[in-house]
Order: C-alpha cells, then sequence, then structure tokens
C-alpha cells in the first residue's frame, strides 16, 4: 500500500500550499483547495457522478470553488478530515477524491470515493480508499468506518466489499431522501 503518514506540509502548488495527507505507492492525497476548481467542475459533472452520487448544482467555477470552501475544507476545519483530492504521484495529475466524511444522516464517519471515468479500473479507488481506511482506523482512531452506495452502484459495493466492509442493509439519510445500501466495518 506504500507509507501511511499523518498530515504534512508539502510543496506550494498554484501558489497555495497544500497539506498532503496520505501517500501510496503510485498516489498523493491531499486537501483540496481553490485551485482545484477546474477539476472539481470536471468530476461533479461527470454522468457517472451525477448517476451515482447526486447532483451537487456545481455548473461554474465559482460554484466549485464555494463547493471546496464549504465542504470539504470547513469539514477539515471543524473535523480534521474530509474528502481528499488523488492525484498521481509521478505527475502531480487529479484523478478523483477519496476520504472520510460526516453527514448528518450517519452515527459513523463514512469513506467516500469518485474518480474519473478515464481513471477506472486500474486499482487507483481500492488503493486510495485503503489508505484512507486505514488512516481512519490508526491515526484518527475510528472505531467504526461506513459507506453508503446507490442501490444500482454495484462496482462500489464490490470495493467496499474488497476493502472488508460487509453489506449491513437498506437506510435513509434523512425524512424523503432516497434509499441507499449501507455498508459497514468495525465495532
Amino acid at each position: 500500500m506504500g507509507s501511511l503518514c499523518g498530515p504534512r506540509l508539502t510543496c506550494p502548488i498554484n501558489g497555495e500550499s497544500t497539506l498532503k495527507v496520505l501517500e501510496t505507492d503510485r498516489l498523493n492525497l491531499r486537501w483540496l483547495s481553490t485551485d482545484d476548481a477546474e477539476f472539481i467542475l470536471e468530476l461533479l459533472n461527470e454522468p457517472s457522478f451525477l448517476r451515482f452520487i447526486g447532483d451537487k448544482s456545481v455548473r461554474t467555477i465559482d460554484d466549485a470553488r464555494n463547493y471546496i470552501l464549504n465542504g470539504p475544507v470547513d469539514m477539515y476545519n471543524r473535523l480534521g478530515f474530509g474528502l481528499y483530492l488523488t492525484e498521481l504521484k509521478e505527475s502531480g495529475v487529479p484523478i478523483g477524491l477519496c476520504g472520510l466524511i460526516k453527514r448528518d444522516g450517519l452515527e459513523d464517519a463514512d469513506i467516500g470515493f469518485a474518480f474519473l471515468p478515464k481513471f477506472w479500473a486500474r486499482g487507483y479507488a481500492y488503493e486510495s480508499a485503503a489508505a484512507v481506511m486505514a488512516y481512519g482506523k490508526t491515526v484518527l482512531g475510528l472505531n467504526r468506518i461506513v459507506a453508503i452506495t446507490s442501490p444500482d452502484n454495484y462496482a462500489s459495493g464490490r470495493l467496499l466489499e474488497k476493502l472488508g466492509m460487509r453489506f449491513e442493509g437498506m437506510i435513509h439519510l434523512s425524512i424523503g431522501a432516497p434509499e441507499v445500501r449501507l455498508f459497514g466495518c468495525g465495532v
């Protein structure tokens, strides 16, 4: 899996210091910054993202910057974790998101991931998610990590099972919300 490390400050990217959280053999996972808005705009408007995760109403670069600031960056500041930009170690090319999220509708932190389709089927989702799971348990001290998927997202379900999670049942995150599959791991 590569080295597992705590947060550390790395070199500036586009004039901003970026906090690298994890690295694996092939990937770096780091905090998002507003400099990542173009990538976020692309990822959040991918048909697969819209189908399996949902429409976040991100249509412009400004929307993407606001999503970054009001979502991941806010969560980093409040909880010390969130969704991390996942990039290829050798080139620094962003390929997706992977990290831990704390949702109001769930008691435990859950792992989330999304990758551009051109980077699917190369093991990147598993590699990054396994590192995030280990980080959550060893560095953050989480006893239990969960995950949710849409009912028809079979590929993500298989990945969660490969990570050692088990299907626990169907839930609603809030009243009137669509039903999702809940997977769990740990006590």
